[in-house]
């Protein structure tokens, strides 16, 4: 029944006077004079059909009244150029038809609950819920083929660098060290349960002590935790991991493999190698450890300033340790008083108790809390900030994390209502010496920053011998990030390889030797025979392609993705499961 097939989206002007066979969707049909038109839609893209009742067969013109949106249909007919006036410049064929001389109908359609082309916006629960039909619109086609190319390309960028692509397990050991696991009961062995992976990262170091070298796979990872437009439970990274390496090796090879991916979806040649700065400066100059650098706004601490202050906000909080930074924004003026408003609101999101503002015109400063500065302030105020004349200084006074998580923020709001962030910009950065821990007050204990296996910076592994909450920030791991128009895009570090460092670590965790046995037993025991110094990274492919392909959000750029709340509209996942499923794994619901 099927004979040779040419795709619409392939139909040129060479193909003149050929008789071609075509498969799809009708797009959409419109009657004029006694002429059929039909665009006639597949994977490749859109071609016209033309149906005239004069010169048809009774067989196609019947056929052809029939047509409805969304009908899979077979058509024979012969190309033809168009008439100059008749040329459509929208479409890539639109210099040619076919003039139809046969057709059938392999399916009919239901009128579906919204139209496939990009005319209408349906809600995202209604696509999700039909996504067997969003998926038949053009943006997500595009969005899933680029995808597919830029998978190509990094499997062939990497098994070109002497990479080897191997798979890892699904059914892992539960090591909840960082989200909460998925748990997937053993109907074999009674009462255990198997974990999905929240990454490879102990298989991939296994590989490693394994002597593979270079190892990559592009993998489905599982996280139980809250989603928003950039997470989802289940996601796709570009894991790799290499022997004998420091991180500049590392962010050599992912910065040759960005080039190719940019290339491959957008045709852009980019710059390298990246800019590279320290978290600490991130979070000074930026308020954020994944800063967007596309443009100003940047933070200045103005603590010492406003220390001896007779505004009490101000010195009251440095002497109790707080801090204060000012965000200077030029051309301020053409921010409203209600805006300021809407703004004091905003960051009352952050846990911002106030932002302060005060104006800098025509060399002095007036409005706002401006009355309160004093002479010496004011000119060290001037030195700091560097205001030019009408700019607007937004000020927060608070703890530190306070200050840079409402100010990070404002910045990237007011960034994009003055339309400072050039959208069509791609601004690489990496991120490096991240703290290696971090401590919890409310817990009395320290937590790993990045994992429990990564390395400190060399010249900070005596420091871990003096370490208190005071000094936790000074001892920065050999952990970096890569970075995309302030969106992380992946992570990594090197690893520790030494037993009796790993040992230490795990003692400043609070994990005893014998849950480190439970729960890393396999990875301490390889690590006794010659593992060699390794490290790695993750990319996080749907947060790459959702900001190359300038999505709103990654369930555009994944085939079948969940809502916020985990579930599947259209397969209706998670769903209740029989009493004798749950009985034959011994498992009993406390509730529904």
């Amino acid at each position: 029944m099927f004979k040779e097939r040419t795709y619409c989206g392939e139909v040129a002007k060479h193909d003149a006077g050929k008789l071609l066979r075509l498969y799809g969707w009708v797009d959409r049909k419109r009657e004029l004079g006694g002429i059929t038109f039909i665009w006639l839609r597949d994977i490749t893209g859109i071609v016209q059909l033309v149906i005239d009742t004069s010169t048809s067969s009774r067989n196609v013109v019947e056929t052809a009244e029939a047509l409805r949106n969304e009908y899979c249909i077979m058509v024979g007919g012969v190309v033809r150029l168009r008439a100059p006036e008749a040329i459509n410049p929208n479409i890539p064929t639109g210099e040619v038809e076919i003039v139809v001389s046969e057709i059938a109908i392999l399916s009919a359609s239901e009128l579906p609950p919204f139209a496939v082309d990009l005319h209408e916006n349906p809600s995202e629960d209604l696509r999700l819920k039909y996504r067997y039909l969003d998926l038949r619109r053009s943006d997500m086609q595009e969005a899933l083929i680029m995808r597919h190319r830029v998978c190509q390309v990094i499997r062939n960028y990497l098994s070109g660098k002497k990479f080897i692509e191997i798979e890892t397990p699904m059914l892992n050991k539960s090591t909840p060290e960082g989200a909460r696991d998925f748990l997937v009961p053993s109907r074999i062995n009674k009462g255990m349960f198997y974990a999905l992976p929240q990454s490879p990262q102990l298989f991939k170091q296994i590989l490693m002590v394994s002597g593979f070298d270079r190892y990559f796979q592009i993998v489905k990872c599982f996280r139980d935790e809250d989603l928003r437009n950039d997470r989802q439970p289940e996601f796709t990274q570009v894991d790799l991991e290499m022997s004998f390496v420091d991180p500049p090796m590392i962010m050599e090879i992912i910065e040759g493999v960005l080039v190719e991916i940019v290339k491959a979806a957008l045709g852009k040649d980019i710059g390298v190698p990246f800019e590279k700065i320290s978290y600490d400066e991130a979070m000074a100059r930026f308020g954020k450890d994944a800063p967007d650098m596309r443009f100003g706004l940047e933070l200045r601490d103005v603590s010492d300033v406003f220390a001896s202050s007779q505004f009490e906000a101000f010195a009251s909080n440095v002497k109790s340790g707080g801090k204060i930074k000012v965000m200077p924004i030029p051309g301020g003026l053409k921010i409203s008083r209600k805006m300021i408003d809407e703004y004091s609101e905003f960051v009352k999101v952050y846990r911002a108790k106030n932002l302060f503002w005060a104006r800098y015109k025509a060399g002095a400063f007036e409005g706002g809390i401006a009355k309160y500065f004093s002479q010496n302030e004011q000119h060290a105020l001037i030195e700091r900030a560097a205001p030019s004349d009408d700019t607007l200084l937004f000020f927060v006074s608070d703890s530190a994390g306070v200050v840079n998580d409402a100010l990070g923020n404002l910045r990237l709001k007011v960034g994009k209502d003055l339309d400072l962030v050039d959208p069509d910009a791609l601004r690489f950065v990496w991120v490096t010496d991240f703290p290696l821990l971090e401590y919890s007050q409310e817990d009395g204990r320290f937590y790993s920053k990045h994992h429990p296996f990564t390395s400190p910076r060399v010249d900070h592994w005596n420091m871990l011998d003096t370490l208190t909450p005071e000094n936790v920030d000074d001892i920065k791991a050999q952990a970096y990030d890569i970075v995309l128009n302030g969106v992380e895009i992946g992570g990594g570090s090197i690893r520790i390889f030494d037993t009796e460092l790993q040992r230490k670590m795990f003692t400043i965790l609070g994990i005893g030797e014998e849950e480190a046995k439970i729960k890393f037993s396999f990875l301490l025991e390889a690590l006794k025979y010659g593992a060699p110094p390794h490290g790695g990274i993750a990319l996080g492919l749907d947060r790459i392609m959702m900001l190359l392909l300038k999505r709103a959000s990654i369930r555009d750029v994944i085939a079948f993705p969940k809502t916020q709340r985990g579930q599947c509209l259209m397969s209706e996942a998670p769903s209740y499961v029989s009493e004798e499923q749950l009985k034959e794994l011994s498992i009993r619901t406390v509730e529904k």
